[in-house]
């Protein structure tokens, strides 16, 4: 089962940890620093915040059991999509102070753990796909976290990255089996091949992450039909 490829992780923890980590650098920064440009396109690192921050509202909507409310109230907005919630949460907080921004985050966020480990991972969420399980909606969530930590430059030291990839690895083999996407994934204790289309590739442990979550540089060389195949995570 897809599953199995997570057994050896804990959610929770790792969302303890990629959020410490943001924690951390944020706490950090100067005005230059959060208008230094993220690796999202048109975001800065100060936008990057505020899409965490705007994103508690789906969060805490999927914890209340009111997504469909949500839904409701961005339809009103004229919001649509994803991408449009993503850019109209970023939209609202422009004008705010940034230690505005920073405080609400790191308050919903702090409570968005708590209650996802409280209710563990067995437990089922209210989402716009409808019931999932509050462990597997964990990993989606590190994932989200683990690469906004890196569009934004948080520091990884050396000891934790090797581990840190390995769960990434995991969650995206699991989510690209989740989606019953085209592709052929095998792993080793090096590298991961991978193949679609009639076309297949070789790629390290963190090339593979950065394909599953649309962050390889434009320069790699990985053919397009594999990187679209791959793309599960963003």
């Amino acid at each position: 089962m897809a599953e199995d490829l997570l057994k050896d992780f804990n959610p929770f923890d790792i969302f303890d940890t990629e959020a410490a980590r943001l924690d951390r650098y944020f706490s950090g920064l100067d005005e230059a620093g959060w208008l230094r440009p993220s690796r999202c396109e048109g975001w800065s690192v100060r936008d990057v915040l505020a899409h965490l921050a705007g994103e508690e509202r789906y969060n805490h909507a999927c914890l209340n059991g009111t997504v469909q409310d949500l839904m409701d109230r961005m339809a009103a907005e004229g919001v649509r999509g994803y991408d449009d919630f993503n850019e109209w949460s970023v939209r609202e907080r422009r004008t705010l102070p940034v230690e505005e921004v920073l405080a609400e985050w790191r308050a919903k966020n702090g409570e968005t753990r708590q209650r996802m480990r409280e209710l563990g991972p067995d437990a089922t969420l209210d989402t716009m796909a409808g019931p999932y399980p509050v462990g597997l909606q964990g990993f989606h969530y590190d994932s989200e976290y683990a690469t906004h930590a890196d569009d934004v430059g948080a520091p990884v030291s050396g000891g934790e990255s090797d581990d840190r990839t390995l769960w990434r690895v995991a969650v995206g083999r699991f989510v690209l089996a989740e989606q019953d996407a085209k592709v052929q994934v095998e792993q080793t204790a090096e590298q991961v091949s991978v193949s679609a289309d009639g076309v297949a590739a070789t790629l390290s442990y963190p090339e593979f992450v950065e394909a599953t979550v649309g962050r390889l540089p434009d320069s790699h060389d990985l053919d397009p039909r594999l990187a679209s195949a791959l793309r599960c995570l963003a």
